[in-house]
């Protein structure tokens, strides 16, 4: 009698595990095969932006810059964040990956998915409504809430 019990109390935490592990978004597999930034560095410590970074956008992305920031439901950008060490005009180590993805489900946060991971892929468990949101909307709101532009990346 036990056995069954212990082998469906398993069963039933193996499919919650899977199931909060496929609703947790991961960056995109190949991404750093998109169009890529040119490298941008910001060296004011107090800045979010802190430290050196790359865009990379898919083929909906390049499409939505293109176009004046206005991107298809799907479209998905990732910036890779590098740390500043003695030199900035050599990139540091990895230390956070961001994704946006173009999602009308996500209304609190303007139609876009937002996720943060640590250079190892993981997520970085912050809140994305907070931590990302609240810049995009305050400095991008025209602009479909993507800091980035066409100017960011030379062959787009």
């Amino acid at each position: 009698m036990k056995l069954p019990v212990i082998l469906t109390c398993v069963l039933f935490l193996s499919l919650a595990a899977a199931a909060t592990e496929a609703s947790s978004p991961v960056p995109p597999k190949g991404y750093s095969a998109w169009k890529k930034s040119d490298r941008k560095v910001v060296t004011d410590k107090n800045s979010l932006f802190y430290g050196i970074h790359y865009i990379y956008a898919d083929k909906k992305a390049q499409r939505g810059y293109l176009d004046g920031n206005k991107f298809a439901e799907g479209s998905r950008i990732v910036v890779e964040f590098f740390t500043i060490k003695d030199n900035p005009a050599v990139d540091g180590p990895k230390n956070m990956i961001v994704l946006m993805q173009k999602d009308k489900r996500q209304m609190a946060t303007g139609g876009w998915l937002f996720a943060g991971f640590g250079a190892d892929g993981k997520s970085s468990g912050l809140d994305p409504a907070t931590t990302c949101f609240g810049c995009h909307k305050q400095e991008a709101a025209q602009r479909d809430f993507v800091i980035s532009t066409r100017k960011d990346f030379k062959s787009l």
